[in-house]
C-alpha cells in the first residue's frame, strides 16, 4: 500500500491531541509521553515517511548505537551540587541589567500623539524618562500621562514594527 504522505500529515492537523496520540501507539507500539500536538504531528510523519519509504539501514541502527552507549543520556538533569565557599578575596562587579529584547534600544525617543499633544519618552537601559522623570516601566509612563493603568508596551511594538516594515 502506498501512502500519499502529504495528504496524511495535513489530515493529522484536523484531529485532536487525543486521536494523535492513538495514532502514535498504533504506529510505534506504545503510548506517548507527550502531549505536544506538534511534535506528534512530526514524529507520526517520520513513521508514515519510514514505513512507505523504508527505514534506517541495519548499520546506520549499528552505528548510532555505538553513539548510545557511549553516551551518558539522562531523562532527567543531575541534581545541582552546591557550590564550594570561595577561598580567596571576591571580587564584586557591577553589570548592566539587559533590557526587554521586545524593546527599542536604549537612546531611542518613543514619540506618539495622545489627545493633540506629541508625547516624548526616551528608552534608557534601567528604565524611561519621560518630562524630566524617570520611570521603571512604559505602564508607569502611560499611568503618568492618561492618570490611569495601561500596558504601554503593546503599542510601542505595534509602532516599532510597523517602522520596521513587518
Amino acid at each position: 500500500m502506498q501512502l500519499d504522505i502529504d495528504r496524511e500529515v495535513a489530515a493529522l492537523r484536523q484531529v485532536t491531541t487525543s486521536q494523535l496520540c492513538q495514532r502514535y501507539a498504533q504506529l510505534f507500539g506504545e503510548d506517548t509521553r507527550t502531549r505536544h500536538k506538534p511534535y506528534l504531528i512530526r514524529r507520526i510523519a517520520w513513521r508514515f515517511q519510514a514505513l512507505a519509504e523504508g527505514d534506517l539501514s541495519e548499520r546506520a541502527r549499528r552505528r548510532a548505537a555505538e553513539l548510545a552507549n557511549d553516551a551518558d543520556v539522562r531523562r532527567t538533569p543531575p541534581k545541582s551540587m552546591p557550590l564550594p565557599a570561595p577561598t580567596g578575596p571576591t571580587i564584586q562587579v557591577d553589570t548592566l541589567v539587559s533590557t526587554d529584547a521586545r524593546l527599542p534600544a536604549p537612546g531611542t525617543a518613543i514619540i506618539r500623539k495622545y489627545k493633540g499633544r506629541t508625547i516624548h519618552v526616551v528608552v534608557l537601559a534601567d528604565g524611561f524618562e519621560f518630562a524630566g522623570a524617570r520611570y521603571k516601566s512604559l505602564s508607569a509612563v502611560a499611568k503618568a500621562i492618561t492618570g490611569s493603568h495601561v500596558n504601554g508596551l503593546p503599542r510601542v511594538l505595534e509602532r516599532s514594527l510597523e517602522k520596521r516594515g513587518r
